[in-house]
């Protein structure tokens, strides 16, 4: 089947449409790969900013071990870990001045 010179005139008057419809798909599939990248970027900071829930560990991580000189602070990280050492009395109790006669005037010129 042979292309007649009528049908080319009529093929030559709508290349422009066609031409128009190809650079519109083109354009179209940009914009929606720029969208998509857009929300996907949108995506990434809602879930950097926002507060993760955190993972159920069980009943074992709510338990606190109360066993003495088995804490990891006892001792103040002198000596062996295992050494029971008695603090001096001292360092425990601050030493305190008192006044006598603090609470027992009242000042009632002012």
């Amino acid at each position: 089947m042979a292309i007649q010179p009528i049908d080319l005139q009529a093929l030559f008057t709508q290349l422009d449409k066609v031409g128009k419809n190809q650079a519109v798909l083109r354009e179209g599939q940009q914009i929606q790969d720029a969208l998509q990248q857009v929300q996907a970027q949108r995506k990434l900071e809602e879930n950097v900013q926002s507060v993760n829930e955190a993972q159920e560990m069980g009943e074992e991580a709510e338990k606190i071990k109360d066993d003495k000189g088995h804490g990891a602070n006892q001792g103040g990280g002198k000596g062996n870990p295992g050494e029971n050492a008695d603090p001096d009395p001292e360092e425990e109790k601050p030493e305190l001045i008192r006044d006598p006669a603090l609470g027992r005037i009242i000042d009632i010129s002012g």
